[in-house]
């Protein structure tokens, strides 16, 4: 983890009324733009913290900026430091964290000087190992509360405009208007949901910090229930532990006049959402696998939010049909072997005069490494043997470093009946093994 210098502790008690910071820019342009990295539904966008270059996710489910998952080569300075407790999804009820003020945070030419950060202290939280890619923080409320926010999922750029009245004239001209709450700082919307009794209206949290598309909650309402198929499965991580449910289909998602078929939604068991301080009448949250289908605008102030199709609009709802979740497990150093085409000196022509060459040389290079996380209960992965903990080293003949992350959960969400093939490792011994995908719903 990356060192945190803490410079100055003072009170012990948690306090939010410290007044926070406002972004501002370094140049009127009319616009900043932030380019983002698309990775399992996440959007992973570049910061720097007190100059520090870090990576963030954009979450509209957090009402505050939160830190984690740092390495051990730099220091942060952080001063104004207090001890705190922060809870969340997942079933345990506390972890223990710190507050630091008056930081500065900057992205693109976008910067707040007077930012406030919670720290998680517990060192297995941690996204990076999930998402393939380091992740050291979470931002949310504080990047939308002032600005209006076009996220384009088919470009992968977030622009944050100068010119607010300006930039809603125009979208409100171009694009479909959808009224939004703003409530404990989360944008909250009212969606129809069909499910095998009929519709009913919704209340869901928005959350860009879901890589699902919905997530309901069955104990909250007797309108929600259970799809007739469904399976258990591991649902996630949240600030409080391990988030497990019920995944199944809806009959039909509508979000402002937008129709879905069949998309497919988590049902969280209730000690995972028994932490959780829910506004009033929430239901549950839209994610990621549904938010992805626009060109989203968000505008807290007038509470609103513009909607347009993007290219992924009709696209069918997939999930992981192997049972396996795989995460990055490390890095691994592995020795390649490089083709040269240079030439000899000296004598530079064969018996038959052709041109000599030298053929190839050695190279050592870090690689990702995989590892399984868990193993659904009754899948196709636990019926092929695979366990907890095996270390992938290739899949369909091609070596497991050779993918990123997202590759992979592409590949096992693919498509039903395709084989695969495992090599792993388990107690330094390799096995493999095979299986087909398989249909859940």
């Amino acid at each position: 983890m990356k060192r945190l210098l803490l410079l100055l502790l003072v009170l012990l008690s948690f306090d939010s009324s410290y007044p926070q910071g406002n972004f501002q820019f370094v140049k009127k342009k009319g616009k900043t733009v932030i380019p983002f990295r698309f990775i399992n539904n996440l959007i992973i966008i570049p910061v720097k913290l007190n100059g520090v270059p870090l990576n963030f996710l954009l979450d509209t489910g957090v009402e505050e900026t939160i830190l984690f998952s740092l390495d051990e080569t730099e220091e942060i300075l952080f001063e104004n430091v207090e001890k705190i407790k922060l809870k969340g999804l997942g079933s345990q009820e506390f972890i223990e964290g710190l507050k630091s003020t008056k930081n500065k945070l900057e992205f693109e030419d976008m910067y707040d000087n007077n930012h406030m950060i919670y720290i998680v202290l517990d060192q297995e939280f941690n996204f990076s190992s999930h998402i393939g890619i380091p992740v050291n923080g979470i931002i949310g409320y504080q990047f939308f509360k002032n600005n209006i926010v076009e996220i384009n999922y088919d470009r992968k750029r977030i622009t944050i405009y100068h010119d607010i009245d300006k930039a809603r004239t125009k979208f409100s001209k171009k694009l479909t208007a959808c009224p939004i709450s703003i409530e404990l700082r989360k944008p909250y919307v009212v969606a129809s949901v069909e499910q095998q009794q009929g519709p009913f209206d919704a209340k869901l949290l928005i959350d860009t910090g879901s890589s699902d598309a919905v997530w309901l909650f069955d104990e909250k309402s007797d309108k929600v229930t259970l799809p007739p198929k469904y399976f258990q499965d591991f649902l996630g991580r949240g600030f409080s532990g391990e988030i497990y449910g019920k995944r199944g289909r809806l009959s039909r998602f509508t979000l402002s006049g937008f129709k879905f078929e069949e998309p497919i939604a988590a049902f969280p068991d209730s000690t995972s959402i028994r932490n959780v301080n829910l506004v009033k009448d929430r239901l549950g949250s839209v994610g990621g696998e549904i938010l992805k289908r626009f060109t989203m605008v968000f505008d807290y102030q007038k509470s609103q939010i513009f909607l347009k199709k993007g290219q992924a609009y009709y696209n069918d709802f997939h999930y992981n049909m192997s049972g396996l979740e795989i995460q990055h497990g490390g890095l691994q150093w592995i020795k390649e072997t490089v083709e040269m085409n240079t030439t000899l000196k000296g004598d530079e022509y064969d018996g038959n005069f052709n041109k000599r060459m030298s053929d190839f040389h050695y190279r050592f290079d870090l690689k990702p490494m995989y590892t399984v996380t868990s193993v659904r209960p009754g899948s196709p992965a636990e019926e092929a043997g695979l366990l907890k903990d095996d270390m992938l080293i290739s899949i369909n003949g091609r070596l497991a470093y050779r993918y990123t992350l997202q590759e992979i959960i592409d590949l096992l969400r693919s498509e039903p009946d395709k084989e695969i093939l495992m090599q792993i490792e388990r107690a330094g011994v390799k096995r493999n093994v095979n299986f087909r995908l398989r249909k859940m719903l």
